[in-house]
């Protein structure tokens, strides 16, 4: 049986605490992210949204927001999947005004954020299939590693680690981070 958004949706108000994606027609319920992947990410939301807001470019989300696009089967135009990344950017000529609904485009940045219990090969299928898309960057956050793996379509990936600056020049001029600054910061 295939499963379509409408599902997704009738799910999600039976089950509120789960946070789920539809991919190709079968619901994938996704565990609670540990505590430092969700802490690197909320980090990531900060530094960019400082950026963004002030410079009115667009939209930045984290995990909760969902976005619809078509099946990428043969044969199953009709078929939607939503997917969630760990962060978002999409640029304000392309989202002007938000809706209370799923944003029906890919992202122009999207983040995933390796948790303990993820592989990192599901999760560079997943950013390749969001560059493949549309997306322009996707990037890849191994706090396990202590690297930034940043993707583009047809270009091999530039991983980073502490020392590094992270810049994102075709998508936010200007914009620089220590990669050190993702890394929550040890208390006394």
């Amino acid at each position: 049986m295939s499963l379509t958004i409408t599902d997704l949706e009738q799910l999600q108000t039976e089950h509120p605490e789960w946070q789920m994606e539809l991919v190709e027609g079968k619901i994938i319920v996704m565990g609670p992210s540990d505590y430092e992947s969700e802490e690197i990410g909320d980090r990531l939301i900060t530094f960019l949204n400082n950026w963004v807001m002030s410079r009115k470019l667009g939209r930045v989300t984290g995990s909760s927001a969902g976005f619809i696009f078509p099946s990428i089967e043969e044969g199953n135009s009709e078929r939607r999947n939503l997917r969630a990344t760990d962060v978002s950017f999409v640029r304000a000529d392309r989202l002007k005004k938000t809706k209370r609904d799923f944003a029906e485009l890919v992202p122009d940045l999207m983040v995933e954020i390796k948790s303990k219990s993820d592989r990192i090969k599901p999760l560079e299928e997943k950013i390749q299939l969001f560059l493949q898309l549309g997306s322009t960057v996707g990037m890849l956050i191994d706090p396990d590693k202590l690297t930034v793996t940043v993707y583009r379509l047809n270009q091999t990936p530039e991983v980073m680690q502490n020392g590094d600056t992270l810049t994102l020049a075709d998508l936010l001029p200007g914009w620089e981070l220590a990669v050190t600054e993702l890394w929550p910061p040890e208390f006394e």
